[in-house]
C-alpha cells in the first residue's frame, strides 16, 4: 500500500524522498507538506495513519489540531486590521480594550501582546485548561492581572493566552468574535481549510494528536515564581485534551486551530505573496514591513531558550534554528513539530503539520529535515 500521496516537481524530488522516508519508518504517523511558491504549490504532500492503530490513512482532506502553529493566522488577523486602518499596534491595548489597562499595564501596547513582551503570558494561580475554556471569564482575568515582568524589555512566551488576548482586541476592534473574523475575513474568501476549534461535522476527519514524552522540567526546583513555571502552569495543558469535545467546541487562538499544510500554506502564503492571494488582498507592503521590527531578541522567559520576535512571528537565529537561513524570513510553528515558515526573498511558503507529537520546544527532527531539504533543492 502506498503511504505518502500528493505531488512534488521534480526540483523537490528530495524533499519528497524525505516526506516518504519519514512515513514510511513509521517515524510519522500521519502528515501534510506544503511548499508554495510564488502562489504555485510545487509540493503537495500528504501521507500515513491518522490512527495510532494504523487503520485510517491521512487523507487529502485529513485536519488536525496545530497547536501554536494556530498563532501564525490569529497574528495575521490582527494585522489585516492593520492594514484597514482599524489597528495600531503601537498603541496602548487600553485604547481598544480600556479594562486592560488594570494593574500597571496602562502602557501596554498591541505590539506587546504580538510579540510577547506584554508581561501576561497566562493566567494567575490556581488556573485549570477548563479556565481557557470560558473565554470571557479567563480573558478579563488576564486583563485584571499585574504583569509578570516589565513589559517591553523581554519575551515571555504566551503560549497558551496569545489568541485570548489578540483575540480580544480584535472582537473590540472588528466586532466579531476572532473565530468569526477568521472564518468571514481570512479563511472563507481564501477557501481554506481551517478553523479555530473544529465543528463536529469535521470530527470524522480530524486526526488526534498523539503526545510526545513528557518534558523534563523540574518545576519544584525552579520554583514557583519562575517566569517558565507561571506560564507553562498557567494552566498546564495534557496534550490528550485537544482529542476533547470540549477543546474543540472551545475558542483558542493560541492553541486550537484546526487544518492541515495546504490551509496554513494558503492562508500565509500572502505575506511572501506581497499581501494578495489569488486577487484577494489581505495586507499591503507597509505592513507587512511591521513583521520585521524587533520587539526581543534574547532568552525567552516563557521558555528559556534565545528567540527572537518581530511582531506577530518568530525571526531567524541561527543559534536555535540553524535550519532556517538568515534573510526576510519570518516563522512560528507548533508543540510537537509543525510549522510554517514564510520566506519573502524567495516568495515562499513552507507548511508541516502533523499528529504524532515530538520532543522538544520548538521545531523537531523531521520539521529540519524537510525544511533543510526544502532549501537545499532552492540553491
Amino acid at each position: 500500500m502506498t503511504l505518502v500521496h500528493g505531488t512534488a516537481d521534480a526540483r523537490f524530488a528530495a524533499v519528497r524522498a524525505t516526506f516518504e522516508q519519514h512515513v514510511e519508518s513509521g517515524e510519522e504517523l500521519g502528515a501534510s507538506l506544503v511548499l508554495d511558491l510564488d502562489g504555485e504549490r510545487v509540493v503537495d504532500l500528504w501521507g500515513g495513519y491518522r490512527d495510532q492503530s494504523r487503520t485510517t490513512p491521512w487523507d487529502e482532506h485529513t485536519i488536525t489540531n496545530v497547536w501554536s502553529s494556530t498563532k501564525t493566522v490569529t497574528s495575521l488577523a490582527a494585522l489585516v486590521l492593520a492594514d484597514r486602518g482599524k489597528l495600531d499596534v503601537y498603541a496602548p491595548v487600553a485604547r481598544y480594550w480600556p479594562e486592560f489597562a488594570a494593574n500597571g499595564k496602562e502602557d501596554v501596547e498591541v505590539r506587546h501582546l504580538l510579540s510577547h513582551t506584554s508581561g501576561v503570558s497566562g493566567l494567575e494561580q490556581p488556573a485549570v485548561v477548563e479556565d481557557l475554556f470560558d473565554l470571557e471569564g479567563s480573558t478579563a482575568r488576564m486583563a485584571a492581572q499585574a504583569p509578570w515582568w516589565t513589559p517591553g524589555t523581554a519575551s515571555g512566551y504566551h503560549a497558551a493566552n496569545f489568541g485570548h488576548l489578540i483575540g480580544e482586541v480584535v472582537r473590540r476592534v472588528s466586532g466579531k468574535s476572532l473565530k468569526q473574523f477568521i472564518a468571514d475575513e481570512l479563511a472563507g474568501p481564501l477557501g481554506a481549510d481551517f478553523r479555530l476549534g473544529a465543528e463536529e461535522a469535521d470530527w470524522h476527519r480530524i486526526a488526534d494528536v498523539v503526545p510526545p514524552p513528557p518534558l523534563e522540567l523540574d518545576f519544584a526546583a525552579l520554583g514557583p515564581d519562575n517566569i517558565m513555571v507561571k506560564t507553562l502552569s498557567g494552566p498546564a495543558i495534557d496534550p490528550n485534551v485537544a482529542n476533547t469535545p470540549a477543546w474543540r467546541q472551545a475558542e483558542l487562538g493560541a492553541v486550537n486551530g484546526h487544518g492541515n499544510a495546504r490551509s496554513l500554506g494558503r492562508l500565509l502564503s500572502a505575506i511572501p505573496r506581497g499581501g494578495t492571494v489569488d486577487g484577494v488582498r489581505l495586507l499591503g507592503q507597509e505592513t507587512i514591513e511591521l513583521i520585521f521590527d524587533e520587539q526581543a531578541n534574547g532568552v525567552d522567559l516563557g521558555l528559556s531558550i534565545p528567540l527572537r520576535w518581530g511582531i506577530g512571528f518568530g525571526l531567524p537565529r541561527l543559534d536555535v534554528l540553524p535550519w532556517i537561513p538568515e534573510g526576510r524570513i519570518c516563522f512560528w510553528g507548533g508543540w510537537g513539530g509543525s510549522m510554517v515558515i514564510m520566506d519573502l526573498e524567495r516568495r515562499m511558503t513552507l507548511t508541516y503539520m502533523m499528529n504524532r507529537m515530538a520532543p522538544g520546544i520548538i521545531g523537531s527532527d523531521r520539521s529540519a529535515a524537510y525544511t533543510k531539504a526544502v532549501y537545499d533543492a532552492l540553491g
